[in-house]
């Protein structure tokens, strides 16, 4: 019997591993950070054996909540991931299993490489309508990559961002954009047609590939939480939020969707820019026309529960979304997805998923036609 993590977004911490029946694991923390939660590990077994594995210190995890009604995501294939039935308990993570095969994959979330991000990009810039630029490197020496799509910026047409994966453990995030950029790129979809005659995008799939690769929940190669960075970015500590921003800056902006996972409320949701100095009618009247919108095109879409509000004037602007909306004046919105499963449409095998984080973006998309001429 083998445990390893040593591989692209691997993370665990082997206590003991003698005894199928007991196997004590551990998560590291994210590098010079106290963060931790996202796991990623393969078990090599004998087939069709009863193993019980315990994932301890999880009430010093960086959200010990989340652990509460959370089912462990597994794979043989690295293809298909399913939910496999976990219990919490005093700080322990419990599940059990009989693998069919000699191998078998465990994580935190459906993992998305560096691999099929590097492979999401090409495919992307082969398509007529969408160029690829490097903005600069992160601190691991990796590109920063955002994708154009729909010609150059201009006073005709608004400016939309997507960025996605300030936190790298937040793995359906980029699921959402290979969904949007699926149907962004496709030059029979309707949606599509109609956004790019009147849009500009750019689209971040993945702002922080050091934090992705290392196996981190929150933070980049330095221990910075990069969704705390955005009013005083620096090369030094934060080079992935100063590249994008300052290319925020040189484009414009008229709408900006930052996109993220929340380990402990089981929907689907937004988060607004309504504590911001410069919030007014137009900001609002623009968020609840695109709420309004994803609620008729989706049922995977709520605006019940979710973050509470801040009250006027008490926004974080250190956050990206805030930040956004303040520097520009424009409809920005946090959309937060569930590790756990939609409450609203629970699936006992496979809970909220990479194939409906990939559904959702494309759903999102089609929500953004009814708000774009409402933009500036």
């Amino acid at each position: 019997m083998k445990i390893t993590s040593n591989f692209d977004s691997g993370n665990i911490k082997v206590i003991t591993a003698t005894d199928p029946l007991n196997i004590q694991l551990e998560i590291n923390k994210d590098h010079q950070s106290d963060f931790f939660q996202w796991f990623h590990f393969r078990l090599e077994t004998t087939p069709f054996q009863s193993h019980k594995l315990h994932i301890n210190n999880l009430e010093n995890s960086a959200y010990p909540d989340g652990w509460d009604g959370y089912q462990a995501v597994a794979s043989y294939d690295r293809q298909t991931w399913f939910r496999v039935p976990s219990s919490y308990a005093d700080g322990t993570l419990s599940f059990e299993i009989e693998p069919e095969c000699g191998s078998v994959y465990f994580a935190y979330f459906a993992p998305y490489s560096y691999e099929r991000h590097l492979d999401l990009l090409s495919w992307a810039q082969s398509q007529e309508a969408c160029q690829l630029e490097t903005l600069g490197e992160t601190l691991d020496g990796r590109d920063m990559s955002v994708l154009r799509i729909g010609g150059e910026s201009d006073e005709n047409k608004k400016t939309i961002w997507i960025t996605a994966r300030q936190h790298p453990g937040e793995t359906m995030a980029e699921w959402f954009v290979e969904g949007i950029l699926h149907k962004l790129l496709d030059d029979e979809d309707p949606h599509a047609a109609a956004l790019l005659s009147k849009a500009v995008f750019y689209i971040v799939p993945n702002m922080n590939p050091d934090g992705s690769a290392r196996g981190h929940l929150r933070t980049n190669a330095k221990g910075v939480n990069l969704n705390r960075e955005w009013q005083t970015p620096s090369m030094e500590n934060s080079p992935e939020v100063y590249l994008v921003l300052n290319k925020m800056r040189e484009t414009g902006l008229d709408m900006h969707l930052d996109i993220h996972g929340d380990e402990a409320i089981p929907y689907n949701f937004v988060a607004g820019s309504e504590g911001i100095p410069a919030y007014d009618a137009r900001l609002k009247d623009l968020e609840d026309s695109f709420k309004a919108a994803l609620l008729v095109v989706t049922p995977e879409f709520q605006d019940v529960h979710g973050y509470p509000k801040d009250e006027p004037g008490q926004a974080n602007l250190t956050v990206g979304s805030a930040a956004v909306a303040q520097e520009f004046n424009a409809l920005a919105y946090t959309v937060e997805m569930p590790f756990k499963d939609n409450d609203d449409l629970p699936d006992p095998d496979y809970g909220w998923s990479d194939r409906r984080s990939y559904q959702f973006g494309q759903d999102t998309l089609a929500a953004i036609v009814n708000v774009v001429d409402k933009l500036r």
